[in-house]
């Protein structure tokens, strides 16, 4: 399995992150924002192939290219479409839906789930294209225990931020990664095969396994072969006030994480400004990227306040923190 992803948008634009997660059961796509513009940089295939559009909250900059996502997949017949956001995020958007007129649609496929992730709780509402999205059904409310999408081999955590309203830090990680190294099973005098994808991945219930005509336990052959390692790992955050609590909720939430993609709207002298409109400064991203000693940092939805030099400034103070901070490599800044 592998995280792939794309920063999309300009500096000083508005920005959205496109996700690719490619596992044992295909490939998952996932869109976290959806700002202005910002599918311009995608195939086709890709947003129409979209499994989720994860909002971290509902201001203009972060939905604004939302007409054209929708007008590219409101009457998807292949699979439903979910999308996750803060309290409100299903009242948001059936007036986005319905913010057209509709007249051609009695025979139209797709449907549309809406999740609304509180605090303790995700409530869920679902949307059908042939009712021109005029009902919002009830479609089941659980727990909010962290997670909000869960599949084999990956999940998606959301923790609820402070940006005067509420806006939601996403948290993507692969289940660990199994593997074999050929010099173990030199040692055991076992030739690979098939057989391994069962020996990492064994059904329910399987207790011995063959292999080339002999029986083996299971287990002793899963403890003598198989190493667990950690599976890749990516953080999306943007819009909120890194306070102590913040820091205290999200460290853990991101420990070893391999990637973060992190707001950085203000310079360090700006400081004011952001704690004012709960935004981050390029040393606070920096600093929680050390305190969670993630692989990376990247920097993005920078103002536009500035220009090239004072974003380039703004990644020497990350640096200064951090060193492992870039932007995004189609920016063409500090690389």
């Amino acid at each position: 399995m592998s995280i792939e992803y794309e920063v999309l948008g300009a500096p000083g634009a508005d920005n959205a992150v496109f996700v690719r997660i490619t596992g044992r059961q295909g490939l998952h796509r996932i869109l976290f924002d959806c700002g202005d513009s910002c599918l311009q940089a995608l195939d086709p295939h890709d947003v129409l192939g979209t499994d989720a559009l994860c909002f971290s909250h509902l201001h203009m900059d972060h939905v604004a290219g939302f007409d054209a996502f929708f007008r590219a997949t409101y009457t998807r017949a292949s699979k439903p479409m979910a999308v996750y956001g803060p309290p409100h995020t299903g009242e948001i958007m059936q007036h986005r839906f319905r913010g057209y007129l509709w007249n051609l649609y009695a025979h139209d496929p797709g449907t549309w789930y809406v999740s609304d992730v509180h605090p303790e709780r995700v409530s869920r509402l679902r949307f059908e294209t042939h009712e021109a999205f005029a009902v919002a059904h009830p479609a089941g409310e659980r727990a909010h225990t962290g997670g909000v999408i869960a599949e084999p081999g990956f999940a998606v955590a959301a923790l609820p931020m402070n940006h005067r309203t509420p806006s939601l830090a996403y948290i993507v990680r692969e289940q660990p990664r199994l593997n074999v190294a050929p010099e173990r099973l030199s040692a055991l005098g076992l030739e690979p095969g098939p057989w391994l994808e069962t020996l990492k991945y064994p059904p329910e219930g399987l207790t011995e396994i063959v292999v080339a005509g002999r029986q083996h336990s299971l287990a002793a052959l899963r403890g003598a072969l198989v190493r667990e390692r950690p599976g890749d790992s990516l953080a999306y955050l943007t819009d909120f006030l890194l306070d102590e609590d913040a820091l205290a909720r999200l460290v853990p939430a991101l420990r070893a994480v391999s990637t973060i993609v992190c707001e950085s709207q203000y310079r360090d002298a700006d400081a004011e400004l952001a704690r004012r409109h709960h935004h981050l400064i390029a040393s606070q991203a920096a600093e929680l990227a050390r305190a969670a000693d993630a692989g990376e940092l990247i920097l993005f939805h920078v103002s536009d306040r500035y220009r090239s030099d004072g974003w380039l400034a703004m990644l020497a103070e990350a640096r200064a923190i951090f060193p492992r901070t870039r932007f995004p490599r189609h920016w063409g800044l500090g690389d």
